[in-house]
């Protein structure tokens, strides 16, 4: 025979369980926030626990009231987790950039590349570093090198292109951008590319670079691609 409700008190905690479950599932939608949104979820659980655990007992009311509590601060949490691993993978990609997919010819490797070779990105932008020009005499008699690249936007979306992308590595390792050269041409700029665009410009490094490096975006650590120049 089931437990006889009468006398039973309002169920408290089912109610702090529901008000709470509410709270953490608006929240949870909010980066940054919804950590908070996680540890109010988290306690909410434990209110619907007790408000459930008192109304199976006859002790409380309200028994689909305490199972809905459960299942909104539940359904919080995993909001939360699926939300911070979204957040975390647009932020990735925002800092480092698409993620080079492999060269031209179908192959894995995506550094220290040949000239002439196409890397292509997860977005569907390719770049290449087209040709080298050495030897190229500066206003102050120094010399430097001139690289062609070119970008093609084969995605969906429209697609960045920066200068500041690329980065020029000696001999002993140490990187820089690009120099200035008194008689460039054609030199590469910024802006965006629309679905289906193309690009065209030269970069000019200091002479005693060896590698051009491709990092997608100017705050990415790692490059996704590099290209020898020898």
């Amino acid at each position: 025979m089931a437990a006889s409700t009468q006398g039973a008190s309002r169920p408290v905690a089912s109610i702090v369980a529901l008000v709470l479950g509410i709270l953490a599932l608006i929240v949870s939608w909010v980066p940054i926030v919804n950590n908070f949104a996680f540890v109010v979820g988290a306690i909410g659980v434990v209110f619907a626990i007790v408000g459930a655990i008192g109304v199976f007992s006859g002790k409380r009311v309200g028994k689909a009231l305490a199972i809905a509590a459960l299942a909104l601060n539940i359904v919080s949490i995993v909001v939360v987790l699926g939300t911070q691993s979204m957040y975390s993978a647009a932020i990735d990609d925002a800092v480092n950039g698409p993620a080079a997919t492999g060269t031209s010819q179908g192959g894995e490797q995506t550094t220290d590349l040949a000239v002439g070779t196409t890397v292509e990105l997860e977005n569907g932008l390719t770049v290449t570093v087209d040709s080298v020009e050495t030897g190229l005499a500066n206003y102050d008699d120094s010399t430097v090198i001139g690289v062609q690249v070119t970008y093609v936007n084969n995605g969906d979306e429209s697609a960045s292109y920066n200068v500041f992308d690329w980065k020029g590595e000696d001999a002993n390792g140490a990187q820089e951008n690009y120099t200035y050269y008194a008689s460039a041409e054609n030199e590469l700029s910024s802006g965006t590319l629309a679905a289906g665009g193309s690009v065209t410009g030269n970069i000019y490094f200091k002479d005693g670079t060896v590698k051009v490096l491709y990092f997608g975006t100017v705050l990415a650590d790692e490059p996704a691609a590099s290209w020898t120049l020898s």
